[in-house]
């Protein structure tokens, strides 16, 4: 037993250090204000205390790879002939891996320089081991030390990236954490302008440093005589006994931590252990996950509501036709996407800063919808909202599937009215996957790549700054007015992201300030700059521009689904066409363009669930969604359906108000769990998601041709 202790001791050390981390790291979120004042004592107990125990459990598994490097230590291997076989084996593995194609060549040359560079190390020190047996215990130690190193180093910068993570999003690792490992470019980036990376890494190697030199000293004494088979064989049963307890209980434990409250769930969780759920379930199959009732039953609530003509939703031709006694407005159409352009950065809403003068002034202008709310948190949500017409999907948004083209979209729609049909980001467009998504439905895409030097003033890791975009969207709208057809154009911001980067001189905040009111004042300076130019040229009378945000600018809240952090701006403006009005209807994002068709009179057979919902036959409803919960907003009552087939439902009442705000337009929201929900609401909330679900799994929302019952048009 004796022996048994001492040989674990680096595991135990490292455990402890690992345990530490996570209740440091704890203790520092919960010291954040807005999140302490929704906990209890129970709910301290049970972050601080019981979060232990995920904490212990997955790093069973993550030690794995230090055990194995230290069973398989053995003079042993370093005798006649089994040394010269090994050392053989490795050099023949190297010189396979070089010259032949193979999975890690084919991965791509960032893995096979790493696996390259490994071999070749192990392999100059095995031989150096092998014909120097003097300077075995020397490398052995200094391995060691790396390796230690290496595990207390990956420790710190795990927890200071859930730190920053935590106050991005307000979670422990998501899909969006996945996301950010799969592009790298764009996040190394952004995290290298966003944050003084030099410094804080600096300070974090001299702790680690320090660290493993404790944890040296108190362990080496494993490799000054290295411990015999039977004491490595009750090692390995031991670890291998660990990991399949760990394997066994971290999905119970995961599955039965369901509090109300989702910052206890939240902090009491392990983050490599969400990252790993995340990773492996960023696509959740509805019917798998999620409340359901009859698919039949599903579709029959969704068509009543939309009009769909029964039972001929599996045929091509399904859907509603879109009528009007008028004739068809064929105007221009620029839809400006802006990004994390959150409501309550709008003087109309509250907001005293004066970060958006020129959108307000828009607004005065504008047709308003004041109770709009973003279908998601991420950029790809609100592309899709904007694009498909439909409620979010769990899980990845349809944008970055692989099942993403020939959809039916308000490009199609447009494009069989015979309009020029775009797609315009300042970045690099296979980001997000919004190339292949947009290019596949009809989109011509246009982004930095598109740009000459000469047209670029300005870019961080994100893109070029929204001016010299707004340039170049201009000069693409001037060459689809000379072709004589309508366009379509729509723009993607970027500017109002982090690192909030930007042209120095151009508002009053400098632009290497890092700051996010800078980020939204710039982007408010762009978009006069653009419209200013634009008002100049003969197509802008005959145009009809949609600002809407993408998302908000943050969705954390102490409920899974705060109203106030989904509720986005949207205006549509054109001169002498559309007469100022505040539309104070509920409504989503799914719901903008079908609205602005019915602005143009446009004839069409509809698959969109989004609606008019200037219609007199709307029935005001919100839809909204995290990666996981689903959200449903009627009546006021909030619906949220959400993995194992939960439902949660709150009463939302408008909360206190401080700030004077212009009539329809809403600050907060109290949102208070109620068990009173009447089954046909909770059924409408099923049948949008899992109807949705359910077109997409069968390919029922593919693009169809457009029929056209009068060929009366007006530009």
């Amino acid at each position: 037993m004796r022996s048994f202790l001492k040989y674990s001791k680096p595991f135990i050390y490292l455990t402890g250090f690992y345990l530490i981390v996570c209740t440091l790291l704890r203790i520092i979120l919960l010291s954040d204000a807005q999140v302490r004042s929704s906990f209890h004592l129970i709910d301290f107990v049970y972050t601080i205390v019981g979060g232990l125990v995920p904490n212990l459990l997955v790093f069973l598994l993550l030690s794995i790879p230090l055990w194995l490097y230290l069973l398989f230590l053995s003079e042993n291997k370093f005798k006649k002939p089994y040394g010269y076989f090994i050392l053989s084996g490795l050099m023949f593995l190297l010189l396979y891996i070089l010259l032949s194609n193979n999975p890690i060549k084919a991965y791509g040359s960032v893995l096979m320089d790493i696996v390259g560079v490994f071999l070749l190390i192990k392999i100059l020190l095995f031989a150096w081991m092998l014909w120097h047996p003097t300077a075995r215990l020397s490398i052995r130690k200094w391995l060691y030390g790396l390796t230690l190193f290496i595990y207390i180093g990956a420790i710190l910068i795990n927890a200071l990236s859930e730190y920053f993570f935590w106050k991005e999003f307000g979670v422990r690792y998501n899909f969006i954490a996945v996301d950010y490992l799969i592009y790298t470019n764009e996040v190394i980036g952004n995290i290298l302008q966003s944050y003084p990376v030099v410094p804080l890494f600096m300070v974090l190697g001299i702790f680690a440093l320090f660290i493993t030199i404790f944890i040296y000293r108190k362990t080496f004494d494993y490799l000054t005589l290295l411990p015999a088979f039977r004491t490595k064989l009750s090692l390995l049963i031991a670890l291998m006994a660990g990991c399949l307890l760990a394997i066994w209980i971290l999905p119970i434990y995961t599955k039965a931590d369901n509090t109300s409250n989702l910052y206890v769930s939240e902090l009491g969780a392990d983050g490599p252990y969400k990252f790993y759920i995340a990773f492996k379930d960023n696509e959740l199959s509805y019917t798998k996950f999620y409340p359901t009732i009859k698919q039949d039953s599903a579709t029959a609530i969704l068509s009543r509501r939309l009009g769909w003509q029964m039972p001929s939703i599996r045929k091509q031709g399904w859907g509603k036709m879109m009528q009007d006694s008028s004739a068809e407005l064929h105007k221009n159409i620029v839809l400006i996407t802006v990004e994390s352009l959150s409501a309550d950065y709008l003087a109309h809403y509250g907001n005293t800063d004066h970060l958006t003068p020129f959108l307000d002034s828009l607004a005065d202008k504008s047709l308003v919808f004041t109770q709009l709310y973003a279908a998601g948190n991420r950029t790809v949500r609100g592309l899709e909202a904007l694009t498909l017409c439909i409620p979010p999907s769990p899980g990845e948004s349809i944008i970055k599937r692989k099942d993403n083209k020939n959809k039916f979209t308000t490009g199609s729609i447009l494009k069989q009215k015979g309009y020029t049909v775009q797609f315009l980001y300042g970045g690099y467009s296979y980001f997000d996957n919004m190339q292949d998504f947009f290019a596949g439905n009809g989109y011509q895409v246009i982004d930095r790549s598109s740009l000459s030097p000469s047209e670029i003033s300005f870019a961080n890791i994100w893109g070029v700054c929204d001016q010299d975009m707004a340039a170049k969207l201009l000069d693409v709208l001037n060459q689809d007015a000379g072709s004589g057809k309508p366009f379509f154009a729509h723009w993607m911001t970027v500017s109002n992201h982090r690192p909030f980067t930007y042209p120095d001189g151009k508002i009053a905040i400098p632009g290497d300030a890092k700051s996010r009111k800078g980020g939204v004042m710039y982007t408010d300076y762009a978009l006069k700059q653009f419209f200013s130019r634009a008002a100049k040229q003969p197509w802008f009378d005959n145009t009809v521009f949609i600002i809407v945000a993408d998302h908000c600018a943050s969705s954390s809240g102490k409920v899974a689904l705060p109203l106030e952090k989904y509720r986005i701006p949207c205006m549509v403006y054109s001169r002498g066409f559309i007469a100022p009005q505040k539309v104070t209807t509920l409504m989503s994002q799914i719901d903008i363009m079908p609205t602005v068709f019915s602005l143009l009179h446009l004839r069409y057979q509809s698959k969109f669930i989004g609606q008019n919902v200037l219609s007199r036959t709307y029935q005001p409803r919100a839809v909204m969604a995290t990666y996981q919960d689903l959200g449903y907003l009627q009546d006021s009552t909030l619906t949220i359906l959400s993995p194992v087939r939960q439902i949660k439902a709150y009463h939302v009442s408008v909360a206190s108000q401080k700030e004077r705000l212009p009539r329809g337009f809403i600050s907060n929201f109290d949102e208070i769990p109620t068990q009173l929900v009447a089954d046909s609401l909770i059924n409408t909330a099923i049948s949008y998601y899992q109807t949705t679900s359910w077109l997409l799994q069968h390919r029922l929302y593919q693009k169809q041709q457009v029929t056209v019952l009068s060929k009366k048009s007006k530009n």
